[in-house]
């Protein structure tokens, strides 16, 4: 039997990932199942189990390569400026956050279930993507804002990171979402994720 290596695995895990996403641009969590999945790949639902043990797995996979996607932009604003203003900064950072709306549509979803039901391998790697960002975002306030003390930084950290739990919810709004706040008499303002994101680290940075 042709044993399947290392680079074959991931280029399966890989389709399976990508089967995820395509389907999560139109479905929700709940509607895609391994079945769906299954459909338009070029494997069986069976045969999914040897690569994901949970539809969260998946997900949990997607939501990984969405931060390492970040991850990619936050270190293009670190290397290629010398120096940025805390408003420049913050257009930097709200464009790179405009471009990433799968990040921020799983981080809308309830991670504690997606962790939850992922194994521990999974979470670990997750968790390493989820940190890179961290250490990226707290690189570049200490690269441009050396005003920023280490408290500062901690408490920017735990204000900002949570906040974008929320900015999908607030930008993509349905038809029938406005119809009902329109009924319930509610004026409300909305926002695009860039604006949302600037308004939001403008006032944490100070400027």
């Amino acid at each position: 039997m042709r044993k399947v290596t290392q680079e074959q695995i991931a280029l399966k895990r890989e389709e399976i990932i990508n089967a995820c996403e395509q389907l999560y641009r139109t479905m929700s969590f709940r509607e895609i199942t391994l079945k769906e999945i299954g459909n338009i790949t070029s494997f069986s639902r069976p045969t999914i189990y040897n690569y994901f043990e949970t539809k969260e797995e998946i997900f949990l996979a997607l939501f990984q390569r969405e931060y390492d996607r970040w991850n990619e932009d936050l270190t293009a604003i670190l290397d290629g400026n010398e120096k940025l203003t805390k408003a420049e900064l913050s257009e930097h950072i709200a464009s790179s956050l405009a471009g990433r709306e799968q990040l921020l549509k799983l981080l809308s979803m309830n991670n504690y279930d997606m962790e939850a039901n992922s194994r521990q391998e999974q979470l670990n790697a997750f968790k390493q993507s989820y940190g890179h960002s961290l250490h990226l975002m707290c690189m570049l306030l200490e690269k441009f804002c050396p005003d920023m003390s280490v408290n500062d930084i901690q408490n920017f950290i735990y204000t900002f990171y949570p906040f974008m739990f929320g900015i999908y919810p607030y930008t993509a709004v349905t038809e029938k979402q406005k119809f009902a706040m329109k009924e319930a008499g509610i004026n409300y303002v909305y926002q695009t994720v860039y604006e949302l994101t600037y308004s939001c680290l403008i006032r944490l940075l100070g400027e």
